[in-house]
């Protein structure tokens, strides 16, 4: 019999195949007093450099296969590892209680994942999961058991699970996963993450039964509609398999065109570029068609580290990046740490609204030296061919657009005298992500040669939603009229200056907010490689000026959920096209 569970969508595309219950087993430990602490903490230390050595290994394995950005995870799992409070209240459990090893460790964990849970970022407390995720490693060690996420079956499935921590996720032979399913999770978390950036499907907060069937049962697994169907009859299983063939068809086709143009039916070209972290997204971004880089996020150089990055640790980095580029244009977003991204070393203070807080830019006010560094580490990684465009996160005024000028400046004059090479093909631009910046974009455009749209924070800092937080994250919608009208303020203040504007949040992925971006007259979109054939294609399908009728049908609506419904008929649609 048929059963359906509706979940929520977090990668895209059709997966049908087997089901595989993935239950970890759950590790029973038992807690004993009266143990000579000193025979605990050797057994400790061996278990300690046992998950060190996984840990490294997963890092490697995950860079190499899916990207440095998602391997990252793992480099902050071994930070858990040698964060001093965490070893130290492990062995005063040893040396107060007497526990034994696997009891001082669990005890440690609880402590640390119960600290995060009591925070109000949902980022942290989500994070909770990774501090349980090193723990289970640390008393498996200690108790020789062997992770079920090895005995993975080997022939392709759809894997079901309570939750999938990294660990779990990446330890999945790819060749064998045709998507992921879980029972809780959000479109944030680790699993929808990895799922994406691996290509299968996924969905999450499914409400499956454990009890309600059998292992590997036959299941469709649809991840643009959020289902999951168990046990089809054959003609749905028949619908779906001609759909994922369609799609599959589909998509190679995309591909075979992908380095073509992206310019309208009447004759407008748009850019496409890649949001990137990395050098491979930087190879795969070219395999997809994209035109250059729309956002090239430099945090992962700063996170995981116990001091700051040097000049000489940045450039060869950025020059492999740039390297592959070779000339195509590549906007490096500088420093955005803050937020939900800290880093011990710089000192972040406790905030209660770390997103509203001291982040990015603004830390400039105190160590004006880290984006100075930043800024000559790019210029010097630079070659001949090299197109930078430094863009600057988290600005909300023109004195701050000028204090980043004079950084930028200071580092370039400091490099002629030094008489060091870099490119002279250089702009400079910044993010446009708090609502003062796009209202005053018009005055802004003086200053600056570009403009970034940053729909994602624009969205949250515009509606005042915390994009994080499960509970109220269907509230933050870029279609929101009121964050529309943003975007063409920050479109038409630019252009009265002569200046060019890209987008380079999720929105400018999204199909079904093409033909409004067009309209509102974006002249880059930058997205993940992955969706670049897609846009590229509905770009070359549309009208510019049709675009723009739908673009201020858009504008004057009530509501989000208007906008979307708008845009999804069809019928409606096609008659304000012309079609």
């Amino acid at each position: 019999m048929s059963q359906k569970f509706q979940g929520l969508p977090a990668s895209p595309g059709i997966a049908i195949g087997s089901v595989w219950l993935y239950r970890p087993s759950q590790t029973q430990i038992e807690y004993l007093t009266g143990c000579d602490p000193k025979e605990e903490w050797e057994r400790i230390q061996i278990a300690l450099q046992q998950t060190h050595d996984q840990l490294e290994g997963l890092f490697e394995h995950t860079k190499k296969e899916i990207g440095l950005a998602q391997a990252e995870i793992f480099e902050a799992h071994q930070m858990i590892l040698s964060d001093p409070d965490f070893l130290t209240t492990i062995e005063t459990n040893l040396n107060n209680h007497l526990y034994n090893a696997e009891a001082a460790v669990q005890d440690g964990i609880n402590s640390f994942a119960n600290m995060l849970l009591a925070l109000e970022s949902e980022y942290f407390r989500e994070r909770s999961q990774d501090v349980r995720d090193v723990g289970k490693r640390i008393i498996n060690n200690l108790l020789q058991v062997i992770p079920q996420s090895n005995l993975l079956p080997d022939h392709p499935t759809i894997i079901l699970a309570e939750d999938l921590s990294p660990s779990d996720t990446v330890q999945f032979d790819k060749r064998f996963v045709l998507g992921l399913c879980t029972r809780k999770g959000g479109p944030t978390s680790h699993t929808a993450i990895l799922a994406r950036s691996l290509g299968v499907p996924a969905v999450v907060s499914a409400p499956f039964d454990w009890t309600s069937f059998d292992n590997e049962p036959i299941a469709i697994l649809d991840g643009e509609k959020g289902e999951l169907l168990l046990n089809p009859d054959i003609t749905t299983l028949e619908r779906a398999t001609e759909q994922q063939t369609n799609i599959k068809r589909q998509n190679d086709v995309l591909i075979s065109l992908s380095h073509q143009p992206a310019t309208t039916v009447d004759g407008k070209t748009v850019e496409v570029a890649a949001n990137i972290g990395s050098n491979h997204d930087a190879k795969l971004a070219i395999s997809m068609g994209a035109e250059g880089v729309g956002l090239l996020r430099t945090e992962f150089l700063y996170l995981n580290r116990e001091q700051m990055p040097s000049e000489e640790d940045q450039i060869p980095i950025y020059r492999e990046i740039f390297e592959i580029m070779a000339d195509r244009p590549v906007v490096v977003r500088t420093l955005d740490i803050g937020g939900d991204k800290s880093v011990p070393y710089i000192g972040f203070p406790e905030e209660a609204n770390p997103f509203l807080g001291w982040r990015a830019f603004r830390m400039t006010e105190q160590h004006p030296e880290i984006l100075y560094q930043q800024l000559r580490a790019l210029l010097l990684a630079t070659t001949s061919t090299t197109d930078l465009r430094i863009m600057i996160p988290m600005i909300s005024s023109i004195s701050e657009i000028k204090r980043a000028r004079t950084i930028f400046d200071q580092a370039i004059e400091d490099l002629k005298i030094e008489q060091k090479p870099f490119t002279n093909k250089i702009q400079f631009g910044i993010m446009v992500e708090i609502p003062s910046a796009a209202i005053q974009a018009y005055e802004m455009a003086d200053f600056v040669d570009f403009f970034s749209i940053g729909t994602n924070d624009l969205t949250q800092y515009g509606l005042a939603v915390d994009r994080t937080n499960e509970r109220i994250a269907h509230l933050a919608s870029p279609f929101h009229p009121a964050i529309l009208r943003l975007i063409k303020m920050t479109i038409d203040g630019a252009h009265a200056k002569g200046k060019w504007v890209g987008l380079c949040g999720e929105m400018a992925g999204d199909p079904l907010a093409t033909t409004v971006l067009l309209g509102l007259g974006l002249d880059e979109f930058s997205m993940s490689a992955n969706s670049i054939p897609q846009i590229k294609e509905n770009i070359r399908r549309l009208d510019q000026k049709a675009c723009q009728t739908v673009a201020e049908t858009a504008l004057n609506l009530s509501d989000a959920k208007d906008v979307i419904d708008f845009l999804h008929n069809d019928d409606q649609l096609k008659q304000k096209m012309g079609w």
